[in-house]
């Protein structure tokens, strides 16, 4: 993207100033590196930045794509003018230096397929209530599908959302992975350099899941419509349009999509992962 087209999208997307007296001392280091590193070795190309909520609790969903893609994400963020709590897999935190930070920045560990990580639920609900914006990723960990579209989801996004009944808002991105492909952590590739894509949608309505009598349904339900929206939005940002199917990361193949509707009564509904995040 040229520069004149890069400053016109910015532009349009009402790109906002970073509340520094929000972020903790650790959080704002970590935040200048990773926007001095991104400025530097990447280009931006930021979406429909007015529509992360500029006050309040709030959920942000979005893919996950590479490891490196909270730095791009959380930088995104930060300069929405929000510091955001991270859902994150509880062994980066037996790496000290990556502890220390978690820690100053108070984001929040799951501990993954055991009885803690409904912990994790509470606390980012506990986070939410209290105004912050927490972000997960519905797919509950990077995307392992061959061409690199959101897979099927686990329940953890959708149980926060209807729980809290906040603000729902899906985002897309692209381009972390061209710096630190796939799933295990690295050398970061900086060259050539990668466009970090980040394309913000409307808020979800879920209004019609709050009081449904059969939670699991409105839980699949409401998944699938959170991985709908990230995938429309990745779309855009790919200028390709998505495969008909989602891939299983368990079957390790691709499956039929779940329904973003509610069956009539009586009716089945696809299932998604069901572990709580």
């Amino acid at each position: 993207m040229a520069q004149d087209d890069r400053a016109k999208s910015a532009a349009a997307s009402g790109r906002r100033t970073v509340d520094m007296k929000a972020g903790e001392p650790a959080y704002r280091f970590l935040g200048g590196l990773a926007h001095g590193i991104n400025t530097v070795f990447t280009r931006r190309d930021w979406r429909n930045q007015d529509r992360i909520p500029r006050s309040g609790g709030a959920l942000v969903v979005a893919n996950h794509i590479s490891n490196y893609d909270p730095l791009a994400l959380g930088d995104f963020l930060i300069w929405s003018g929000r510091w955001p709590r991270f859902l994150g897999k509880s062994e980066l935190w037996q790496v000290p230096v990556v502890r220390f930070f978690a820690r100053g920045c108070r984001q929040i560990p799951v501990e993954r397929n055991s009885a803690r990580a409904m912990d994790s639920l509470e606390a980012a609900r506990t986070a939410i209530r209290e105004g912050e914006l927490v972000v997960i990723y519905p797919e509950g960990t990077v995307g392992t599908d061959p061409d690199g579209w959101p897979m099927t989801g686990r329940t953890g996004a959708a149980r926060l959302a209807l729980d809290t009944r906040c603000p729902v808002i899906p985002v897309g991105q692209w381009g972390a992975q061209q710096i630190l492909p796939g799933k295990k952590v690295g050398v970061p590739r900086f060259l050539p350099r990668a466009t970090l894509q980040v394309n913000v949608g409307q808020p979800l309505d879920l209004s019609d899941l709050y009081d449904h009598p059969e939670r699991s349904v409105a839980v699949r339900v409401a998944t699938e419509r959170m991985l709908e929206a990230i995938t429309e939005l990745t779309s855009e940002l790919r200028g390709e349009r998505p495969p008909v199917d989602r891939y299983d990361v368990r079957k390790k193949q691709r499956v039929p999509k779940g329904s973003t509707t509610l069956p009539p009564a009586g009716g089945a509904v696809p299932p998604v992962q069901p572990d709580a995040v």
